[in-house]
């Protein structure tokens, strides 16, 4: 197991060096500078930057300091925001984008598995049919319109009741997360209740279910101990890409709700070609891409005991 944790280790090293060699040239591809026109700096900021970063060196002198500053964990400085460390501000708005993705990541697995579950024991019956439809609701809808259309119901409902029931944007308390998070994991509850159906139906025919029933076991026993529990594994495997991609996808649902994570500001660095911003957020996204598939990877061996890597 050591010998394969290794392994993966070194293919995530070797996955965020690509990640992190194709930002560089596909900014450096785009057209525009960041230090010139309405985004002009005093002389002295400039200089300083083309040094810090060789601006006026060559392309590949440029790279090799862009990947010694990221191994010593260095994102540089942003060019729009001035003296302000690309690792401050994921230091201070990546943990607002995480407690949103883990609230949404939680209402995704729970509302996933629950649904799922009860789709395949009323298979082909009224429950099936109508959840089946709004899973395909869920999946089709893009999130900015699923944003849009919870924020335009909680408008109604403080109106009709006359008092705020919920907020419609900011962030600061649990209330303000209740609503950008279920928007945020609708998308992935849907996903999750389709892979959760397929598989629980996989399991209700197969032969240990079938010889649990024979032996006379009760029917929760069944469904908990036996059908559930190898149902989920499947899910199991996602979750970990689904919970990188749900906690670093939020850039609609963070400008729509006018929540300070980090997504807003990556969005920012696009709008500004803040080359630095751009390619620190990209990297520090796909390392935790990479760590969660890894983790996931790794836990799935505990979790299925038939599982064992070698």
């Amino acid at each position: 197991m050591t010998r394969y944790i290794l392994k993966r280790l070194l293919q995530g090293i070797l996955t965020v060096w690509f990640i992190a060699t194709a930002t560089f040239f596909a900014m450096h591809a785009v057209p525009g500078d960041p230090l010139s026109g309405d985004k002009a700096m005093t002389e002295r900021i400039r200089a300083n930057l083309e040094a810090k970063y060789g601006l006026d060196k060559p392309l590949m002198t440029q790279y090799g300091i862009y990947l010694k500053n990221i191994a010593q964990g260095d994102f540089g400085i942003s060019f729009t925001q001035e003296n302000r460390k690309v690792n401050d501000i994921i230091r201070e708005h990546f943990p607002v984008s995480a407690t949103l993705g883990i609230l949404a990541i939680l209402f995704a697995g729970v509302g996933g598995i629950l649904w799922g579950a009860l789709t395949a024991l009323y298979r082909n019956r009224l429950p099936d049919t109508i959840i089946m439809f709004l899973v395909i609701l869920g999946i089709s809808v893009p999130s900015f319109v699923v944003a849009a259309l919870g924020q335009l119901s909680m408008v109604n409902l403080n109106t009709f009741a006359g008092f705020s029931i919920l907020p419609i944007g900011g962030w600061g308390t649990i209330w303000h997360m209740i609503v950008p998070s279920m928007v945020l994991g609708l998308s992935t509850m849907a996903y999750l209740t389709r892979l959760m159906r397929s598989s629980m139906l996989e399991i209700i025919n197969s032969d240990f279910v079938r010889t649990a029933k024979a032996k006379g076991l009760p029917a929760t026993r069944i469904f908990s101990q036996h059908q559930l529990r190898n149902a989920i594994l499947p899910v199991i495997t996602v979750l970990g890409p689904s919970i990188a991609a749900i906690t670093t996808g939020g850039f609609v649902v963070e400008i729509i709700f006018a929540i300070p994570g980090l997504g807003r500001y990556f969005v920012e660095a696009v709008q500004q070609l803040d080359y630095t911003v751009i390619m620190g957020t990209t990297v520090f996204y796909g390392a935790f891409l990479v760590f969660m598939v890894i983790l996931v990877d790794i836990l799935y061996g505990y979790v299925d005991p038939r599982v064992r890597v070698s």
